[in-house]
């Protein structure tokens, strides 16, 4: 026997009578009839729909919304629940939808990158990176001032082509202005991490509490999630090499659930773990400028999305918040029975296992910086 199908349907009518004037008889008579003509329409139209294509998901919208239950009349499943979100799902792959001349394209792109910012910029010999730095560093004898003026050049810019976006890929497209954001902010990041990793033991020793119990773990676990944190929007690795279509997106599950600005947070956490464990004032100064960045981009951010999706990013913002868990603490964001699920993704294990890699290469990394003698 077939399962029931039950579709409800649901019509805003507004009217423009105003307070000081009742309607006539005839007035109602005619728009509860119109309502009636428009309610049976589109309820026939809506199964007429289904009738045609299950295989595609009913259509939500503010104005009129279609739902089918099988099987149950008056609770939504959790699929329902999430035909209602405008955003993204967030660290969505699908494995038998990836093309391996896709990935074949991008190791070969990630080579040439790394191939050309060796040469062009780490390579004292060649690059330009040491005369950067040097240039900076004739601006004060401070290495907090000159941690400072690195990232301000590197945030200026960054954000700087972030705003620029739209106008940017209106003139040339999304791939090309993509090369162009990566090509000046990657040089400017790399350049920024080495001096910080060169001089993050100069300055003013402020506290030393790196002897006390249980504290390297702590701040390690911390360190460790901040990286779920400042990685969402890098989840489609071919989009940040331009292989596809770079686009803007308006994520709105998994991380983003707990706080919109996830890159935010997570750049936070880092820098308090960082600078508790190094207790500096060369550390504080880094942690200062990062966060500062990364508040900006917070009202930026929002102010792109805005322009780029209107309604449906005042729809997201409504139901997310800044402030982790401050959302779903006031009721306004719901989350969902299965929301765990939403980290099961190979993208959040990728994160996971580049993390470790990471740490474990740490001491790699600071003989790299080292031999740089930036």
């Amino acid at each position: 026997m077939a399962a029931p199908v039950v579709v409800s349907t649901s019509v805003s009518v507004c009217s423009n009578y105003g307070y000081h004037r009742r309607p006539s008889l005839s007035a109602l008579s005619y728009y509860s009839n119109s309502i009636s003509n428009a309610n049976l329409k589109l309820s026939s139209q809506c199964f007429s729909n289904l009738l045609r294509s299950n295989s595609k998901a009913p259509i939500y919208c503010r104005k009129f919304v279609a739902r089918t239950s099988i099987g149950e009349n008056e609770s939504e499943s959790e699929s329902e629940k999430d035909l209602g979100l405008v955003g993204e799902d967030s660290a969505a792959f699908e494995l038998g939808k990836q093309k391996i001349s896709s990935w074949i394209y991008f190791t070969a792109i990630l080579g040439v990158v790394l191939c050309v910012l060796n040469v062009a910029w780490i390579d004292n010999s060649t690059g330009y990176g040491k005369a950067f730095i040097d240039a900076v560093s004739t601006l004060s004898d401070s290495h907090e001032v000159v941690m400072l003026i690195l990232i301000l050049i590197f945030a200026g810019v960054h954000s700087g082509l972030a705003s620029f976006r739209n106008t940017g890929e209106k003139l040339i497209g999304e791939r090309p202005f993509r090369v162009i954001f990566a090509g000046i902010s990657l040089p400017l990041a790399v350049s920024t991490v080495v001096y910080f990793i060169n001089h993050r033991y100069d300055g003013l020793q402020l506290w030393l509490l790196q002897d006390a119990p249980g504290l390297h773990q702590l701040l390690w676990l911390s360190n460790f999630i901040s990286f779920f944190f400042l990685y969402p929007s890098t989840f489609n690795l071919l989009e940040v090499a331009a292989v596809d279509k770079p686009k803007l997106h308006l994520w709105e599950t998994g991380i983003i659930r707990i706080t919109r600005h996830p890159q935010m947070v997570g750049q936070v956490i880092w820098c308090l773990a960082h600078t508790i464990w190094i207790g500096n004032s060369v550390a504080v100064a880094a942690s200062i400028g990062l966060i500062a960045h990364h508040l900006f981009g917070v009202w930026n951010g929002d102010r792109r999305l805005a322009i780029r999706y209107g309604e449906d990013f005042e729809l997201v913002k409504s139901r997310t918040s800044v402030v982790p868990f401050a959302a779903i603490l006031d009721g306004r964001q719901k989350l969902p029975k299965d929301f765990y699920k939403e980290f099961i993704r190979l993208p959040y294990l990728t994160v996971t296992a580049l993390t470790l890699g990471a740490y474990f290469a740490h001491p790699l990394m600071q003989t790299a910086s080292f031999n740089l003698h930036w």
